[in-house]
Order: structure tokens, then sequence, then C-alpha cells
């Protein structure tokens, strides 16, 4: 007997004829059985998910129900591949039981959930609409659908607070770069946190400014310091002679003595790519940027080869920043010192390194 006969060709007597009808009822039998006992399978619950999937799809392999029998098979697997975490082949099962029957509803509903677990909210969104036109009183495909719009909403406010962030950060390198300014590496976190400088509309820069006292091994934080201003007017206000500083015990910090000082030629220019990284940091868009890249090389001194320069308290600091040996620790750091000759700075820069500094914020 022809049991199996070539594709496209007819079997030739009635006896052929029938035992295909005979082969095709035992595979219709067997794909059935095997569905039954999948379903079993599942009702006993996770530890025997894997056989309930093994069992689906030796039921497919017999390829003798039709496409809406085979259309329950595929979503039947899609919902133990939900159950096991298998978002990807969940989904693969679902669309494959729709293409074998599109009205397959709880196809559609396990098409939107493996959607939704993937992140794939467009087409959550897709299926789940397919599914509401055919069965507009689905609770749970409104529940999704609710899901589904949230998500959405989400991520547009959070695309918007990346674009705004990687904006404004690119805004700020120009304006550092339109200065002629050098940004270097962090070097006080501990004491200032991720703090930034701020572009106004007026495209005027806002800088936060740290202080560090050499004589009480101290520091001071001015959180806003226009660009425009001179150091000179804040300094009055910080050190007025009727209102001492409460940790200046041996009152050494009066106005007439203060002086600034910054550090020349320190660190290492930060090329373009690590500043726009290192303005990100803490932001929406913190996620975004590149690997940290090397620094420019350009303002380097040897150990041991440190130098001090006065501040002309009376310049704006923008005019201080621009000086060209001043290599910016991400954001300006002077010394503040009543006693520079004396060696303090030299004490203090050894005493920081082994115990840190106390922040004193005003």
């Amino acid at each position: 007997m022809a049991l199996w006969m070539e594709k496209g060709t007819e079997p030739l007597t009635e006896a052929e004829k029938a035992d295909l009808e005979a082969i095709a009822a035992i595979k219709e039998s067997a794909a059935i059985e095997l569905k039954e006992k999948g379903n079993e399978y599942v009702k006993k619950g996770k530890k025997h998910y894997s056989e309930a999937i093994d069992c689906y799809t030796r039921a497919i392999n017999q390829k003798a129900l039709s496409d809406s029998e085979s259309s329950v098979l595929f979503a039947n697997r899609a919902h133990v591949n939900l159950l096991l975490g298998n978002h990807r082949r969940a989904l693969s099962d679902a669309q494959q039981a729709l293409n074998l029957s599109p009205s397959n509803i709880k196809a559609i509903y396990r098409a939107v959930k493996a959607s939704l677990s993937l992140n794939l909210l467009a087409e959550a969104q897709d299926f789940c609409r397919k599914g509401l036109q055919l069965d507009p009183n689905n609770e749970e495909l409104k529940r999704l659908d609710q899901q589904i719009h949230t998500k959405i909403s989400e991520k547009e406010k959070r695309e918007a607070e990346v674009s705004k962030a990687i904006s404004e950060a690119e805004e700020l390198v120009s304006a550092i770069e339109n200065r002629g300014l050098k940004i270097g590496k962090a070097m006080y976190r501990e004491l200032t946190g991720l703090k930034k400088p701020v572009l106004d509309k007026n495209n005027i820069l806002h800088w936060p400014v740290l202080l560090l006292y050499a004589e009480v091994m101290s520091s001071d934080f001015i959180e806003d310091l226009c660009e425009t201003d001179m150091l000179s007017v804040h300094l009055d206000m910080m050190f007025s002679a009727d209102q001492p500083l409460p940790w200046d015990v041996e009152n050494n910090y009066k106005r007439d003595f203060v002086e600034l000082y910054y550090e020349a030629g320190s660190g290492v220019r930060l090329s373009k790519e690590k500043l726009l990284h290192c303005l990100l940091e803490g932001t929406a868009a913190s996620h975004v940027s590149d690997e940290e890249k090397d620094a420019v090389e350009d303002f380097k001194h040897g150990a041991g080869s440190r130098k001090w320069i006065k501040v002309n308290e009376k310049k704006m600091l923008q005019d201080i920043l621009k000086e060209p040996n001043f290599v910016i620790p991400e954001i300006p750091a002077f010394i503040a010192s009543s006693n520079l000759e004396n060696g303090l700075l030299q004490a203090y820069e050894s005493k920081a390194t082994k115990e840190g500094l106390q922040d004193r914020e005003t």
C-alpha cells in the first residue's frame, strides 16, 4: 500500500484514499490527545510546564488539525511560555496563532501580555486595539489597554527629560568652549556632590564655587556665583567685621587679611566628550552618555610642582576662570587663606590628603 504520496499527486485507487484517510484520522486523534494531555500538565503546575510545552509542540507537528484548532495549540503554548517568563517565545507563538485565526481572542490577549513584558509598547497597543474591536467588553483587555497608555505616557515623559538634559548639557559645553575655559576632573565631590554650572536665558553662566580654608581644614560653598560677579563682593559679605564666622575661634579670617588662590596647571583638561559625560551625570540622560573618555592632557603638573596663584578679587569670575593656567576641577575651587606666606597651604595639602575636609555650608 502507498501510505505516503508525493506532494501534488493524487491517490490512484480507492484503497489508497482509504489508507490516507485512516492515517489522517490517527494523526488527528494523536494531536487532540496531546493537546488534552498538555492541558492536564498545565493544571498540575509549574513543575510540569515543560511537559505541557512538549505535548503542544508534538500536537502542532502532527499537522493534522484545522487552522482554528492549530491556532488554539499555538495560543496554549504561548500561555505556558508566558508562565515561564519566555516572553519572546510567547509572542512568537501568539503571532503564529493569529496567523491561523485572526479572531483568536486568547492569542491576542497573550500577544499583548508578551509585548508588554518585552516593552514593545506600540505592538502591545496594536494587538490590544484589534482585540477590543473584536470584543469591546473584554475587561482584561481594557485593563491592559490602561497599562499600555500609562507606560507610553511614562516613556514619553522620560524621553522628553532625556532630550532636555542632553540639550542643556550640550549648550553648557558650547558656552564653556566659547569662553575658552578648561574643565578638569572633579576633585571635591565629597563636598559638593554633583553640582554643575547653569546657563541662564541670557547666556550667562552661574557657577557653584567652593572655598577651602587652609588653616582650619574646612570649607564653604557658594551655591550660585554669576560669572559677571566679582569675588570681592561675596567675600565682603562672608567676612564682615560684625559677624565673624562661628568656627573662626582665633579670629584669623578678617576681611583685610583673607586672600584667594587657585592651583595653577593642576590636573588634566577634559575632552569635549568627557565634559559632556560629566555634565550629564545625575540627570535623566546619565545612562545615554558614552563610556568615560580619556582626558586631553594639555595642562599637567608633576609631583611636587604645585604653584598657587593669587586671585584678583576685583576681576569678574569669568575673567579669573579664563586664566591660561587655570584648569577648573569641574567647578571653581579656591583656597581662602589668611597666611599663605607662613606655609599653612603646604600643611593644608598634607593634612587634607590624610584626613579629608569637613564641609560647612553658608
